[in-house]
């Protein structure tokens, strides 16, 4: 029965009000008042606009996804893939392919983010198609961001690589525990869909010396490869430019790049999203000392996000994109001769390459050396090579060339000269004076300046216009008696905000954590947090102070925090004693371990209070850990076993299980850096 017909008037039954047709005709003219007061009318009334211009992506009329069209067009018989985070795997990835020369192939490196990796079971297509994969593992065992779909489609795909020839290659950090994750992943996951392995798979450890394991895995593959293809070294190992160089005399001033990461203009033009190639330009609004004494320094730094639509999570973590020294700069064009404000762009020999260019062109070799190249880490082995050649003195070169050996002898001779003197690439100008290398091949060679990741130390509910972060300022004397300061604490601690007005901006972009609060906010937390591993949990506290004064259930919070000396580096102490005060938190357990002869860290206090810990597990309580990953972390994963088997009564391997389930289910979890 319709609606209309169960509407009783008057005790009887009424007759339909509107008809079937009475309601088409009434649609039919509201239609048509909508068509002429939306539409007609506004064809009359619409004012002439200027017309806009879509910018097109930065790629070549000949980007093609298909990475297997791009090698079939340009005769090439070996991809490298690379997941990489810090810029290292990709580098790696640059050199593999390069060595393909001297072994009668010819390579080409791939973005698994720019590719359809849906094609890799069509390289048997290929003549002795080889995939090299360069995989570093992000946090905790976690695929880096340009690898997430790949790994996605490794994970779900069902295709079938029967015949595909691979090699792995991964970068890691032993003191995590998921060492190399990600390498180990996709050379067991490969096989498991039919391809066949080349070479085992290599390990390397950014913890120890990388580059050293890296060019063991290396010389090791090559023979194999040579084996497995039946094909012959040809002991060329001429060194090939990538990059051809144009210098330009008259360059309006608005085409030429002065730091921006991807877009030209895009800091004098600031609109979101912003994000790793599209930072914010951030005001600090307060940086501010946080020791009491002491020789070293702790900065808390506010960065003013209003207005920018920037959202953030307590646990998240923020990208600062950080500026070289500008006297380490100059050092380096006197020390080359050359005039750094000359206009240059550096383009891609090879036309099928997906990176045109080493960094942002066209732009000055100051603002290059400046923004976009890492002058302070130790060059790796390629660079002294292709430097060796630039030696006038015979003598700097055969030094070289031993450093950069696969011997022994020259392997433990890059470790001491390069690795523990921690000699930059203007160290090594300086004390091999013989080098006259272009500074345009310097700039080729170095890897790309990377963003700096700090833990967001405050929590948008008590702030959602500003981001804070804590950060130790790094400086320190070598064995060569030189100065190494890091580059971007040192930067920041000059971004002070003036009296006059002046005001400093930072390039950031938030990129987010599932560090992260429980969802029921009546459950305990345990956190632990030493040093500047306290930030995350300062953001933490915030939230639940929060949550505390709109009168939501909050569970214990105890925070577990140590430093050196309590008159010295116990930093935000006024807060946490304001939070005792008012509750917030629950306990606050406190190890100084320099205030008595015996040092005293936060795992001993997490012993001493075993039955607490385990009493707040039990009762589905999420534990937390904040710091240093090579000792501090593991010593209170080793604490956190014990206390789970002498108090659960558990032994090793079930107590090994109670932790993997608090982790699946997100209750253990890390933020931790080596």
């Amino acid at each position: 029965m319709s609606d209309e017909s169960s509407v009783p008037v008057d005790g009887e039954e009424a007759a339909p009000f509107l008809s079937n047709l009475d309601f088409f005709i009434l649609s039919l003219m509201a239609g048509m008042a909508v068509y002429w007061f939306f539409f007609k009318n506004k064809q009359k009334e619409q004012p002439t606009f200027k017309k806009l211009s879509v910018a097109p992506l930065s790629r070549s009329a000949s980007y093609d996804p298909s990475f297997i069209n791009k090698m079939k067009n340009s005769n090439r018989n070996v991809v490298v893939f690379y997941g990489s985070q810090t810029g290292t795997g990709e580098e790696f990835a640059g050199r593999l392919a390069k060595d393909c020369a001297g072994y009668g192939m010819k390579g080409m490196v791939a973005d698994p983010e720019e590719c359809e990796m849906e094609d890799l079971s069509r390289l048997t297509e290929i003549d002795n198609g080889l995939a090299i994969f360069c995989m570093a593992t992000y946090g905790e065992g976690d695929p880096t961001d340009n690898a997430q779909e790949f790994y996605e489609w490794l994970q779900t795909g069902d295709v079938e690589l029967n015949g595909v020839k691979f090699a792995v290659f991964g970068l890691g950090n032993k003191t995590y525990e998921h060492f190399n994750a990600m390498g180990k992943y996709v050379d067991k996951r490969l096989e498991e869909l039919g391809a066949e392995r080349v070479f085992e798979v290599g390990s390397g450890d950014d913890d120890g010396n990388i580059e050293e394991d890296f060019v063991t895995w290396r010389e090791k593959f090559w023979p194999a490869v040579c084996e497995h293809f039946g094909v012959e070294a040809t002991g060329d190992q001429v060194n090939v430019r990538q990059y051809t160089l144009t210098e330009h005399d008259d360059l309006p001033a608005e085409k030429v790049f002065r730091g921006e990461i991807a877009r030209l203009r895009s800091f004098d033009n600031q609109r979101p999203p912003y994000d790793a190639k599209n930072p914010y330009l951030a005001a600090v609004k307060v940086n501010r000392e946080l020791h009491k004494g002491g020789d070293r320094s702790c900065m808390h730094i506010e960065f003013d996000i209003s207005g920018s639509k920037i959202r953030y999570e307590a646990g998240d973590h923020v990208a600062v994109y950080p500026m070289n020294d500008p006297d380490s700069v100059k050092a380096i064009g006197k020390r080359l001769g050359v005039d750094l404000d000359k206009i240059i762009t550096l383009t891609n020999v090879d036309e099928e390459a997906s990176k045109k260019h080493p960094f942002p062109n066209p732009c000055s070799y100051r603002t290059a050396l400046l923004h976009y190249m890492d002058i302070t880490s130790c060059p790796r082995t390629h660079i002294l090579r292709e430097l060796a050649e630039y030696a006038e003195d015979e003598k700097d070169k055969e030094f070289l060339l031993k450093l950069t050996s696969a011997t022994p002898e020259g392997k433990s001779l890059y470790n001491e000269w390069i690795i523990k003197s921690h000699r930059t690439i203007l160290h090594i100008l300086e004390d091999l004076p013989s080098i006259a290398a272009p500074i345009d091949h310097i700039c080729e060679l170095l890897p790309r300046l990377q963003a700096r990741y700090y833990s967001i130390s405050s929590s948008p509910k008590q702030d959602p216009t500003s981001i804070h972060i804590t950060a130790v300022l790094v400086e320190y004397e070598t064995k060569t008696n030189r100065t190494i300061k890091g580059v971007a604490t040192n930067w920041l601690a000059l971004m002070k905000p003036a009296e006059n007005g002046a005001v400093h901006r930072v390039p950031i972009y938030v990129r987010k954590s599932q560090f992260r609060l429980p969802f029921k906010t009546a459950l305990p937390v345990i956190m632990i947090g030493p040093g500047t591993g306290l930030a995350p949990f300062r953001g933490f506290l915030q939230e639940r102070h929060y949550l505390k004064t709109e009168g939501k259930p909050v569970g214990d919070t105890i925070l577990y925090f140590g430093c050196r000396k309590s008159a010295e580096d116990y930093i935000y102490e006024d807060e946490l004693a304001e939070y005792m005060k008012n509750q917030t938190l629950t306990k606050l357990h406190l190890a100084f371990s320099r205030d008595q002869e015996k040092k005293v860290y936060v795992q001993h206090l997490l012993n001493q209070n075993k039955e607490e810990t385990w009493k707040l597990l039990e009762a589905g309580g999420h534990l937390y850990v904040c710091g240093d990953a090579r000792n501090m972390a593991r010593d209170v994963h080793d604490t956190l076993m014990n206390i789970i088997q002498e108090c659960g009564g558990l032994d090793s391997s079930r107590a090994a299980d109670y932790i993997k389930k608090l982790q699946n289910k997100g209750r253990y979890s890390c933020d931790v850096w080596s």
